[in-house]
């Protein structure tokens, strides 16, 4: 069953692979025994004896990828080169892979980051889903971080007047309201409401104030502008 399992999982999938596995082990035996179930399962495999083995071959973050990892092994532990991971600013989902595992450290482990944390030996079946449930997360992560980059592009292509509108509006100012406000005639501000939603690139107001709400632009306590 484990075997169809696999085969299926590979066979499934087209075109490139579906994402890099660096596994990081101190033990060669079982990073050959996991390459080779990985591979089998249609991943590309990337083996290290150590933690800083990896650093020195920083795994990319625009790559889909994730990070087997032992906890204990000479030299920088699992969690340290968690720890060193993310103050150089790796988004590269860990997945813990331990016989060492203790409450502690996985309670730990999670709460600096990591995606799970699996207790050897494993099922090829449980290995598959949590590499899936990662690769899964960061792939959701690159979309966030790709939505935020085109709304952060599309406010800063607003001309001064257009983003004293936008503020305005995504506080629930009516044109009336803004016009007071900013010293002008409401056609005036219904024409600077068309461009912020064109540049924008919204179709309702909903859809402005959700923006903003992405952004951090709206202050929750705050119900005017200033």
């Amino acid at each position: 069953m484990l075997g169809k399992r696999l085969k299926q999982i590979a066979g499934s999938r087209e075109g490139p692979l579906p994402g890099l596995v660096h596994v990081v082990d101190d033990d060669a035996s079982f990073r050959t025994a996991i390459e080779r179930r990985l591979k089998l399962a249609g991943y590309d495999v990337a083996t290290y004896a150590s933690s800083q083995d990896l650093l020195d071959h920083l795994p990319r973050d625009e790559l889909p990828s994730c990070i087997l990892l032992d906890v204990q092994m000479p030299g920088l532990s699992g969690p340290d080169l968690q720890k060193r991971l993310s103050e150089l600013g790796s988004t590269v989902p860990i997945v813990f892979l331990t016989g060492h595992a203790d409450t502690a450290t996985t309670v730990r482990a999670i709460k600096a980051g990591a995606e799970d944390f699996l207790t050897k030996p494993v099922s090829s079946g449980q290995l598959i889903e949590a590499i899936e449930r990662a690769l899964s997360q960061q792939e959701t992560a690159r979309g966030l971080r790709s939505r935020l980059d085109s709304r952060r592009a599309h406010v800063a292509s607003l001309t001064p007047r257009e983003r004293q509108v936008f503020d305005l509006i995504v506080r629930g100012k009516i044109n009336k309201q803004i016009a007071y406000e900013l010293g002008t005639t409401e056609r005036t501000v219904k024409a600077h409401r068309h461009q912020v939603m064109e540049k924008m690139q919204v179709s309702s107001l909903a859809e402005l104030v959700s923006t903003a709400q992405l952004l951090g632009m709206l202050d929750p306590e705050s119900g005017s502008h200033g």
